[in-house]
């Protein structure tokens, strides 16, 4: 039973009690696990473009460009960068000097020259211990180094989001991920009057920090680019939160009040029905790299673009045919067909249906937002991969899923992700708008049943918590899909500090 505190609690955060009563029930039944047909590869759901389809993807997306589209890059980039040192704070922690041979911490001591933040650390152990960096090095102070990196006295870099953080280092000075995604977006959405709009989604606590890191370089990376960047910021919205429960699933209680948690990434599918740009691409803060690696990161992004106007280009043409009634029997078999062997959406339920019904069906599956999807071939990286899952109507349709919506128990299902080909590297771009330039209502194409329930604590207090419908998972479930390979070349994610001693960021 809520008590009054409770409701006004609800009524500032924007969330209705019935909502809050979903959410309770939910923790009690979990979210079921998905159907799946099979995991999606090459030829069964997964497209491998040839030279003359990459060409004519490319055309297509110079030629929107050049008459005018509108486009936008929507980076989530609210995370903090605590993960990506977490070995150095159980090191830091551990209250040593001594390293274990091969750890992550003696990997980075030993190739700390290849970091493309020294001139900020050496700056930092200069104020903490009045010495330099090489003469701590000398001493064996590694213990101390690594305290500089990512402790609030020093660089703080475990306290800071992975945007802010400097990734790679240039003759000029290092850039952060914001930066490089400026001049990603410079190099490949630049519309016709050369206006770059970038989105960034961002947790309050930092909004400042990035204002202000924009408002340093923005001017600099014009005069560099030669375009003129439009960027702006949103906050995960509090009506996205949820509500957090003890172990036996009832409220969880903190100094008195309901605790409410951030509801995950797909939380920001609120934030992208805001964008205005019927060309969206999204794209994870993490995955850039310098400028003299980015070559199949720019011809896979237009030829993303390109295949996306291709499709909604066909869609848009059946889509009028079906509404002004232009169209014959083998026509909406022809429509049918392109549902079925391009954007993967199967019902065995069509067979039997009559020429109105399948026009009915056609426009119901055809008038949906878009997204063509980037997928590299798996080589042991982490992430969600691309399946065809079957959907609450019934049908089958290509769907990225992460293990844990996965039945476990279920040996055919292990099979599948065992063999999987390729992961999402969460790359892709998307249509949010209708034929007649309408934005679709993104909220309403979410599978509310394909949600996380996850264990957590609080001030050392077990709790059960809920992420909503993951963006790129069960947040765009009844959205039209086309899985596309792309080069493992285009996927450079930092995930541990280490991750910048990789080739691909080193400039």
């Amino acid at each position: 039973m809520l008590r009054p505190e409770d409701l006004e609690l609800l009524k500032q955060k924007g969330i209705s009690e019935s909502e809050v009563e979903a959410q309770l029930q939910r923790f009690v039944t979990g979210f079921p696990y998905l159907k799946i047909e099979d995991a999606a590869r090459v030829g069964a759901g997964i497209f491998r473009l040839d030279d003359e389809e990459i060409a004519a993807a490319l055309d297509r997306w110079k030629e929107y460009l050049h008459h005018g589209g509108e486009v936008c890059k929507f980076v989530p980039a609210s995370g903090a960068a605590s993960r990506m040192f977490k070995a150095l704070f159980e090191y830091v922690d551990g209250g040593t000097d001594e390293l274990k041979e091969g750890s992550p911490v003696a990997t980075l001591i030993e190739n700390i020259d290849k970091l493309p933040f020294i001139p900020e650390l050496n700056a930092a152990v200069g104020k903490l211990y009045g010495k330099s960096l090489d003469e701590l090095l000398k001493e064996g102070r590694n213990r101390d180094i690594i305290a500089a990196i990512v402790n609030p006295d020093g660089m703080n870099y475990g306290g800071l989001p992975k945007g802010l953080l400097k990734f790679h280092t240039y003759p000029e000075g290092s850039r952060t991920p914001i930066e490089e995604h400026l001049v990603e977006g410079a190099q490949t959405a630049a519309n016709s009057k050369g206006i770059v709009n970038l989105h960034f989604t961002v947790s309050q606590n930092h909004r400042k920090l990035f204002e202000e890191k924009l408002a340093e370089v923005i001017p600099a990376t014009e005069k560099k680019t030669g375009v003129k960047f439009n960027v702006s910021m949103s906050e995960q919205k509090p009506s996205t939160d949820t509500i957090a429960v003890n172990p036996d699933n009832t409220p969880f209680m903190e100094d008195g009040h309901l605790l409410f948690r951030p509801g995950g990434h797909g939380a920001l599918i609120q934030n992208l029905n805001d964008i205005e740009s019927a060309v969206v691409f999204i794209k994870n803060i993490d995955n850039v790299v310098p400028d003299s690696k980015r070559a199949d990161t720019i011809r896979y992004k237009e030829v993303l673009g390109g295949l996306l106007l291709q499709v909604h280009d066909q869609i848009e043409e059946d889509l009028i045919a079906l509404d002004e009634k232009l169209y014959t029997p083998a026509d909406l078999k022809r429509m049918l067909d392109y549902l079925h062997t391009v954007l993967n959406v199967k019902d065995a339920s069509t067979e039997n249906l009559d020429d109105d019904a399948v026009v009915e069906y056609l426009k119901r599956k055809l008038n949906r937002p878009l997204r063509v999807c980037g997928m590299v071939r798996n080589e042991g990286e982490p992430g969600g991969g691309p399946f065809i899952a079957y959907n609450p109507d019934g049908s089958s349709s290509p769907q990225i899923l992460e293990s844990n919506q996965v039945d476990p128990n279920n040996d055919d299902y292990k099979k599948m992700m065992a063999s999987a080909t390729h992961f999402n590297p969460v790359d892709l771009v998307c249509y949010i708008k209708d034929i007649h330039g309408k934005k679709f209502d993104l909220p309403s194409y979410v599978d509310p049943a394909t949600g996380f329930i996850s264990s957590k604590s609080s001030h050392g207090k077990e709790l059960r918590a809920m992420e909503l419908p993951g963006l790129w998972n069960g947040a765009m479930s009844d959205w039209n899909t086309v899985f596309v390979e792309v080069p493992i070349s285009t996927f450079n994610p930092v995930k541990t500090v280490n991750d910048l001693l990789r080739p691909a960021h080193q400039g």
